[in-house]
């Protein structure tokens, strides 16, 4: 059974996983387009990114909550159940679309964390506004994208994300570069053409549910229900602590980055290549991890313990196998990796040193993410939130600090990403032991 269920992982994570590198292109393609722009332009996308890409994990993660409960409802044949909760998860992205278009309007609470530029915070401001406009539609389609996973229906998600890096590509290249017309617009551009993409998503998303075939024995868009208060309690309970979560493991290397600042800026700068790569490794154990929510909540929904049982066995085998092969590539090959991203001979030093810590947290973040993951498939997500924060804040954060500032011999930058291995070593036994107990009482 455990091959069976590898194989099903497999098909269901490959193409999240692809959808997930190709939407990593739209950073990219404004990174190559800015940095060609300004210098300011490039400050700005910098730290308005920052503050964007937080606030989204974090209301994008109370919506996943939607995930574990349409997977439970699907694998208990209760199909009646799935076009409603998805209803009131659609009135939820509305109700959080509020307050995260307010703070990105007002972004001042997260711009006087640091000391920056007039000019670049000027900018900052009007990307961060830009973006707000394509809020809605974002989480409308995050909304989307959680339902599609939990019902085991990846591929629309990988032809909409090409699609979204295509039309981004097209659009920023015109509006930052003026080729559009009239005046180039710099970052600012960069945001406009972000929001269209949101609304581009959106409407791929509306048609999808609207016209699949695979979707109209659910009958989705029939009855449309308002506001239950029931069901959006049901959604904030599992999704609030998920949210937090998510908030808790992105800003751990968001706020490390700030931590890291006063040692230079050589030390920043390969702290900054460091952290994109292992922003691309974490993209395989979050693949699988999403995969086996969905295999886990259906198998749990029809109360076919032991199906879900191995597909978390398997899961964990097959992230952790991935992972630590992906950690060993890593550490062969990391002199030439790291000498794509810079050609400061101190910077590619401090990278390259810094690297085998990545290396050596792969398979242990691939055994915290699985497990984060098929807990949710439980519907338990509040301990694993008390997990991270006690791992990735307390440990990672406080502990990598201590250690970079305050030891009797300072670690400087390495001490972070030391103590990241650490809290991750600590997080991968601490939620595999929770899982354990969950798997041994539930079912039997």
């Amino acid at each position: 059974m455990i091959v069976q269920q590898s194989r099903l992982l497999l098909a269901h994570a490959t193409p999240v996983l692809l959808a997930q590198l190709v939407s990593m292109g739209m950073m990219v393609i404004d990174t190559i387009l800015l940095g060609h722009h300004g210098t300011e332009d490039l400050a700005a996308v910098a730290v308005g990114s920052g503050i964007y890409i937080s606030i989204v994990f974090a209301l994008a993660g109370i919506l996943q909550a939607v995930a574990p409960i349409v997977a439970q409802s699907h694998g208990a044949g209760q199909h009646d159940e799935i076009a409603a909760m998805l209803q009131q998860a659609v009135w939820l992205a509305l109700l959080l679309a509020v307050p995260g278009v307010l703070l990105l309007v007002y972004p001042h609470a997260f711009l006087s964390l640091s000391s920056i530029d007039p000019a670049v915070e000027e900018k900052t401001r009007r990307y961060l506004q830009a973006l707000a406009c394509g809020l809605p539609a974002l989480l409308f389609y995050r909304t989307f994208h959680a339902f599609c996973n939990a019902l085991g229906h990846p591929r629309p998600l990988l032809w909409i994300s090409l699609g979204n890096t295509v039309l981004h590509g097209v659009l920023a290249a015109a509006l930052v570069s003026g080729r559009w017309g009239g005046e180039p617009l710099g970052v600012l551009g960069c945001g406009v053409s972000n929001a269209i993409v949101s609304g581009f998503a959106m409407v791929c998303a509306v048609a999808y549910l609207r016209f699949s075939p695979a979707l109209q024995p659910f009958r989705l868009f029939e009855d449309w229900r308002r506001p239950q208060p029931h069901q959006l309690g049901e959604l904030l309970r599992l999704g609030l602590p998920m949210g937090c979560s998510n908030l808790i493991e992105i800003s751990s290397f968001t706020l490390m980055a700030l931590f890291v600042a006063p040692l230079g800026a050589t030390a920043l700068a390969g702290h900054r290549i460091v952290a994109n790569l292992a922003a691309i490794c974490y993209m395989l154990p979050l693949a699988v991890g999403i995969a086996t929510l969905a295999q886990v909540a259906q198998a749990v929904g029809g109360s076919y313990w032991q199906r879900a049982r191995s597909s978390i066995v398997a899961g964990l085998l097959l992230a952790s196998g991935l992972s630590a092969a992906v950690g060993a590539l890593l550490w062969l090959f990391g002199g030439p990796l790291t000498a794509v991203y810079t050609d400061d001979p101190a910077v590619w030093a401090v990278s390259l040193s810094l690297l085998a810590y990545v290396a050596g947290y792969q398979a242990f973040d691939a055994v915290q993410t699985i497990a984060a993951h098929a807990l949710r498939g439980y519907r338990i997500t509040f301990a694993p939130m008390l997990v991270h924060l006690l791992c990735f804040w307390g440990v990672g954060l406080y502990g990598g600090w201590w250690l970079a500032f305050r030891a009797v011999e300072p670690w400087g930058v390495a001490g972070f990403w030391l103590a990241s291995l650490i809290s991750l070593i600590l997080a991968s036994i601490l939620l595999a032991g929770l899982l354990w107990q969950v798997t041994r009482s539930v079912g039997d």
